[in-house]
């Protein structure tokens, strides 16, 4: 190879298409960027295909996104780094990262240190050999309080198993591998980083979804993000994926099939009261079984327009314009050799 032949190979090297894209949401955690970048280069040192790093600042306030940009300056590390105008939330800065991501897997983890990236080369190696669209890393061994997180996240898991069919120990692990073909057909929205598994079930059978234990730490620095508040908001996310899932396409069976039901039983009691005041000629005025009737009258009929207008913004939704649940202020990479 001649000279001049070096800066092309060398920059066909840095501009190779990545077989792996690792996604990490960051916000305030501005101790904890430098060891993570740390960590996953080592754990990624022996990964024999291209990979890239990509960090997503959700708005942190302190330092995390000068120290994360510190890291640009590593030499052979191909590190992307968005931010986000304010603080989205979790999903959403996921969702940036995941739209950003060119590998043709893409893993996901938390930015506080508690995933261990060692472990990512071997759950990329277990989707390919179980053949699998989403590999979910189970907790086995949680660093966890017990009464603040592990009780409510077991509580969580099994309504989450129960009412989705998909059947994991351990659905808030962040870290997870995922085809990208199959994840960038998943659109992330709210808070619903938690129910990826239930999404994903939606677009693949759930038996191309598995689970493999991985390591978890305590953490180290700063503090959760999370409280005991988040049980209850668990609860509605639940309660809108099970309606997603089941109805998405549909939403006017859901309010229809109540809205018809409240109608049946308001006719009966109505038809009742008519036989009851019309041919036994008594007095039904002051009947509660009256009132009862009409307001089941009442909300058959609002049921049922509300299952028509839910038609119609179904019908916007597929028609999807490509808005996002994020806004990106400026993307930070490595420029690639001049040459």
């Amino acid at each position: 190879m001649n000279k001049l032949e070096e800066p092309a190979h060398a920059m066909a090297a840095v501009l190779e298409a990545a077989e792996l894209s690792i996604v990490v949401p960051v916000f305030n955690e501005e101790e904890s960027v430098q060891p993570l970048v740390s960590r996953i280069r080592g754990a990624m040192a022996g990964f024999e295909k291209a990979w890239e790093l990509i960090l997503v600042d959700d708005g942190s306030t302190d330092r995390t996104l000068p120290n994360a940009r510190n890291e640009l300056l590593q030499p052979g590390l191909r590190l992307k780094i968005i931010e986000l105008q304010k603080n989205f939330g979790q999903t959403a800065a996921m969702q940036a990262g995941i739209d950003a991501a060119g590998g043709r897997l893409i893993a996901t983890l938390d930015g506080d240190l508690q995933n261990e990236p060692k472990d990512i080369p071997a759950m990329v190696a277990a989707i390919e050999e179980r053949e699998l669209d989403l590999l979910v890393g189970w907790r086995k061994h949680r660093r966890d309080g017990l009464l603040l997180r592990k009780i409510p996240s077991w509580c969580a898991n099994f309504l989450i198993g129960k009412i989705t069919g998909v059947k994991l120990h351990d659905y808030g692990c962040s870290l997870k591998i995922y085809r990208s073909a199959v994840i960038k057909q998943v659109k992330l929205m709210g808070e619903m980083h938690r129910f990826i598994p239930a999404w994903v079930a939606g677009v693949v059978p759930s038996s191309r979804i598995g689970e493999m234990p991985v390591t978890h730490h305590a953490r180290h620095f700063g503090a959760s993000k999370y409280g005991i508040s988040r049980t209850f908001r668990v609860i509605l996310d639940l309660l809108a994926v099970l309606f997603f899932m089941r109805y998405k396409a549909r939403p006017g069976h859901f309010f229809g099939s109540i809205g018809l039901a409240a109608g049946s039983l308001s006719a009966l009691i109505l038809a009742y009261l008519a036989f009851d005041k019309f041919i036994l000629g008594n007095d039904i005025g002051n009947r509660p079984m009256l009132m009862v009737g009409v307001m089941l009258f009442l909300s058959s009929v609002q049921l049922i327009t509300t299952g028509i207008l839910a038609e119609m913004m179904a019908r916007a939704y597929f028609r999807d314009d490509g808005t996002t649940g994020y806004i990106v202020r400026q993307v930070f990479e490595q420029e690639p050799p001049h040459a």
